[in-house]
């Protein structure tokens, strides 16, 4: 699922250039797709509450493989096939809110020891960030083919998912019968008002993460093009490093945490003070070699924080509420990344500086809310 988004940020100028419009019309490609999912995301847990994990997730992969479908042959068929490739990232969106998000809901239900539960979180953090450093690589070497062809392969990775859901993934029996909309309704507002605190300030952490990541990455595969003449697959291979970074810190995390809740809070700070200072130090130099050391190491503070959130939100959060909380986290990451490239689309009109500043501000931000809000309670609702 993270191939949905990730895939394309490598081709986006080309799309810009194939399509005739201009570089915030082209951000539109990721931001529909991300709207739509923060909408439906809640929505998406709600269900997979009510009725089973699985009876979500299918469904969910079928209507994101239709939108990728539809998205490639407006691309190939059509002169000006703008508004229907947004149209078929609109479906992708409606695909991605009930798929890639109740997975951690998901791997909450499968085990009953809070270590299982963290490692599990740890791989799949992992697999979504190996996601992303396929992606750049992926995207570029199937555009270089067609520019249009990343599309199409979307399909075909949903169909496998669909498979591998059906035949091996094995989710417990619901031993209780789900309670009406009503006293759900109640109960979840009883969970924010107990734990309102931390929860919020991990919903803002997983929003400025999300748009950091893909903030940097958008104006990186602008600048590798437009001012150093560097296109396609070597392309991706750079995007990709920052990446490679993430996904190996984030499975590294996972192992390490554990059950010490106390231990995932200061990780968490550990990663983002990381995070900032990458920032800080890219704002004061364009030298490409500065920006790509300082991107791979704010991709290993982002990596050590996300496993830890994970953990946090699944294991604090009771079973029967659990796909909507974590749901409305995952909603709120897609926020991060519906923003991020309007936003850095309109800071690299303005200065170098202005651009990592605003990066390094919001990173700090994080760090802050971590330190202040985030104080875990050692009850687990794991079993």
């Amino acid at each position: 699922m993270t191939l949905g988004n990730s895939m394309l940020i490598p081709v986006l100028p080309t799309m810009e250039k194939e399509m005739g419009v201009s570089p915030l019309q082209v951000s539109m490609v990721i931001t529909v797709y991300s709207v739509v999912a923060i909408i439906l995301i809640p929505i998406a847990g709600f269900l997979s509450d009510q009725y089973g994990r699985k009876k979500v997730i299918i469904p969910s992969l079928l209507i994101a493989a239709l939108g990728g479908a539809v998205s490639g042959w407006a691309a190939w068929q059509m002169p000006n096939p703008y508004a229907l490739i947004i149209a078929g990232r609109f479906l992708q969106g409606v695909g991605a809110a009930g798929a890639a998000p109740i997975v951690m809901p998901l791997v909450g239900d499968m085990y009953k020891d809070e270590q299982d539960v963290s490692n599990g979180l740890g791989i799949v953090e992992t697999s979504n960030t190996f996601g992303k450093v396929l992606s750049p690589i992926l995207g570029a070497a199937l555009a270089a083919v067609v520019w249009f062809l990343p599309f199409f392969a979307f399909p075909v990775f949903c169909l496998i998912s669909v498979l591998l859901m059906v035949f091996l993934v094995h989710t417990p029996k619901k031993k209780e019968k789900p309670p009406l909309f009503k006293d759900f309704v109640k109960s979840i507002k009883k969970v924010f008002h107990q734990e309102g605190r931390w929860l919020y300030a991990i919903f803002g952490v997983g929003c400025i993460c999300m748009f950091v990541i893909f903030g940097v990455l958008f104006y990186l595969s602008t600048l590798l093009e437009e001012e150093h003449g560097i296109k396609d697959v070597k392309k991706g291979i750079i995007l990709a490093v920052p990446l490679a970074a993430l996904c190996l810190s984030s499975y590294v995390t996972g192992k390490v945490i554990g059950k010490d809740k106390n231990r995932m809070k200061w990780t968490t700070f550990t990663g983002l003070l990381l995070l900032t200072v990458c920032n800080v130090w890219v704002a004061f130099s364009k030298d490409i070699y500065v920006l790509l050391s300082a991107m791979f190491a704010s991709g290993i503070g982002i990596g050590v924080a996300l496993p830890s959130m994970d953990a946090l939100v699944t294991e604090g959060i009771v079973k029967s509420e659990r796909g909507t909380i974590t749901s409305i986290y995952s909603s709120m990451r897609f926020v991060g990344i519906a923003l991020a490239p309007p936003v850095i689309a309109l800071l690299m009109k303005g200065s170098h500086p202005l651009l990592f500043g605003v990066l390094a501000g919001v990173s700090l931000i994080a760090a802050g809310l971590t330190i202040f809000f985030i104080r875990p309670a050692e009850k687990t609702y794991a079993e």
